[in-house]
């Protein structure tokens, strides 16, 4: 699928288009050089190259890395939570949400996820709309990994969704955002005019049943209002979706959940496994997350 998103992505370094390329010799373990056809790097007419990895990602990342992103231990839970339905109410949030766009001018609409994580709320949209293309965008590799293969219509692409994105002016007709960084200013100028985006959000009382006893980060009261701030200056939000589901987790789900989250990173693993086993089992939670949809402002 990645052929099938060049016209819509952009040399990082100058915001050229890229190009399919061969890549000139074949690569280790290759017995046919590249008598395959397979796509090695994506380069623009500058020359700046990037090769795309066996696992079918192009990494689009320049200069200095801040931060790597989910970690392969917690893409690998959020793969096994997500695998148990238990979040499907979101996925489902999400194709109602987006309808039927209607492209002015191509076989289907291009839809965007800006901080994909797996891919698996992307193969949920595109499941629901035939004919459509996806780009999967994460800085986490072991994510882009996943994210390659979770979709036949979809390709994965390594960058920062806080910089600047590698993807052309007006050419998104949806770009997803769920549980992930918000850059307001990136998403009004991929999208185009007639775009949506649609941003999902932990309500307060997201998994409150199991934040206190596991000592877990709590979900920032003013998360709303941080929100609406960052993508004021150039959406205006036309709907909002309150999704709420009971869940009853086995001490497995637990861990999982909290090993795909930003909870990971400050709990220690013999600690949380210890008040996991002290919860009952099933554990009761609840799920309560906002979904909102934004139309750019004109001009923005």
């Amino acid at each position: 699928m990645l052929t099938d998103v060049l016209p819509y992505l952009r040399c990082p370094v100058c915001r050229a288009p890229l190009a399919a390329h061969d890549g000139g010799v074949p690569r280790a373990g290759d017995t046919n050089g590249n008598a395959d056809g397979a796509v090695r790097a994506l380069r623009c007419p500058a020359g700046h190259s990037f090769d795309v990895a066996r696992q079918g990602y192009v990494d689009l990342m320049t200069g200095r890395v801040r931060h790597a992103g989910d970690s392969a231990e917690m893409v690998a839970a959020r793969d096994e939570f997500l695998r148990t339905g238990h979040f499907d109410m979101v996925a489902t949030g999400l194709v109602e949400a987006v309808g039927s766009p209607a492209p002015d001018d191509r076989a289907g609409p291009i839809v965007v996820d800006a901080g994909a994580g797996t891919g698996a709320y992307l193969a949920a949209v595109l499941d629901a709309l035939p004919g459509a293309v996806g780009l999967a965008l994460d800085l986490s590799k072991a994510a882009v990994r996943r994210a390659a293969r979770a979709h036949l219509s979809a390709a994965a692409v390594r960058c920062d969704t806080w910089r600047p994105l590698p993807v052309a002016d007006a050419c998104a007709d949806l770009v997803l955002n769920v549980f992930a960084p918000r850059n307001g200013g990136e998403f009004a100028r991929i999208l185009r005019p007639r775009g949506a985006l649609i941003v999902v959000t932990p309500l307060p009382d997201h998994l409150g049943e199991v934040i206190g006893p596991l000592g877990l980060l709590r979900v920032d009261p003013a998360k709303d209002d941080r929100t609406g701030a960052a993508l004021r200056h150039h959406f205006d939000r036309v709907a909002l979706h309150v999704l709420r589901r009971r869940l009853c987790l086995s001490h497995r789900d637990v861990t999982a959940l909290v090993r795909m989250g930003p909870s990971a990173r400050h709990t220690d693993p013999a600690d949380l496994a210890s008040a996991i086993a002290a919860l009952p089992e099933p554990v009761t939670v609840t799920a309560a997350v906002q979904l909102a949809i934004y139309r750019c402002r004109p001009g923005s």
